[in-house]
């Protein structure tokens, strides 16, 4: 599968706008916009996935099995030998030393020494895989295309393959506790577990949206969010899902797609998706902010280290530096 394939399906040629979200009054101070700045990468190819550890060190990955390291904030990015030239979808780092990489034809790969290096796992898959998060360097998990539901508990070592019951395409998946997870993916779905992953239970949306990410900003609160501005909001660790979709105001046709949301603590979260399009909230959701400028492309990536910086990643090799106050 071909990153232009990917791109293809997340992004709709579709007019700007500007748009104000909210459960309330939508006469709310904004605080000053985020500053945003790119960053050169080096490379061309689209970057899918984008982790920081802390606001130093960051990896990003992408198409033809593209993986970059930068050790000093993005200042400057290197290319690092991947041993594959698969699509490489997404990056997550337990801590400073161990990290993991998937991708498509069922890549894993696992770094020890901070991405220096990478070494291929067994995932006992050929599916593309798209979506993962750990708990720590031992536990976690892997979502991927037909249902895919991987878990390790030894850092990989071996891989478990869970039965999700579901054949949706999952492209990502967050970890509460050794105990409880929640995945998403295409038709709207959402899977959760509470036992490890024993049993994964389909939760109700009633949405034929796909869902592109998902993340909790404390035990109970937790979002999806997808294509044409799909959004859900739980705020019972999961079990009961809340259709926040963004809506279409002003002059576009339609919202736009949100590919990736983080939270940095309760309050403050980020999206970022289609056509570069960034929003922000600092009251835990209530309301969301659109802001225009930065990448102009689509954006896949995001990560946040800190409360006042992070990062993001997309189409034509764009790193995109965020940061919430300009810097002294």
């Amino acid at each position: 599968m071909t990153c232009s394939g990917i791109s293809r399906s997340l992004a709709i040629g579709i007019a700007a706008c500007v748009v104000w979200f909210g459960c309330g009054s939508l006469a709310w101070a904004a605080e000053p916009p985020p500053v945003q700045s790119l960053q050169v990468s080096g490379t061309e190819a689209p970057l899918l996935g984008i982790f920081f550890h802390d606001s130093g060190h960051g990896w990003a990955v992408g198409d033809g099995g593209t993986v970059l390291r930068t050790r000093d904030g993005g200042k400057k990015w290197s290319l690092v030998p991947s041993g594959t030239r698969a699509l490489l979808t997404a990056v997550y780092f337990a801590d400073a030393q161990q990290g993991w990489v998937v991708g498509s034809q069922g890549t894993i790969l696992h770094s020890s020494d901070g991405g220096g290096s990478w070494v291929r796992q067994s995932s006992g898959t050929q599916t593309i895989l798209y979506g993962l998060h750990f708990l720590d360097s031992l536990k976690g998990w892997i979502v991927g295309a037909s249902g895919t539901i991987l878990y390790t508990d030894d850092g990989g070592r071996h891989w478990s393959d869970q039965d999700s019951g579901s054949r949706a395409v999952l492209y990502a998946v967050h970890a509460l506790d050794p105990r409880r997870a929640v995945a998403v993916g295409a038709l709207g779905t959402i899977l959760s577990t509470e036992n490890g992953g024993m049993i994964w239970e389909q939760q109700e949306t009633r949405s034929s949206a796909t869902l592109f990410d998902v993340v909790f900003n404390d035990p109970a609160s937790g979002w999806a969010v997808g294509n044409v501005g799909a959004m859900f909001h739980t705020t019972d660790g999961g079990k009961h899902w809340l259709d926040r979709t963004l809506p279409c105001l002003g002059l576009c046709s339609k919202p736009l797609d949100l590919l990736r949301i983080r939270f940095v603590d309760s309050k403050a979260g980020w999206i970022v998706g289609e056509r570069g399009v960034l929003y922000r909230t600092t009251d835990a959701g209530f309301h969301w902010e659109q802001h225009t400028g930065g990448a102009g492309v689509s954006l896949y990536g995001l990560s946040f280290p800190t409360p006042k910086q992070g990062w993001a990643s997309g189409e034509q090799g764009t790193i995109l530096h965020i940061r919430q106050t300009p810097e002294s």
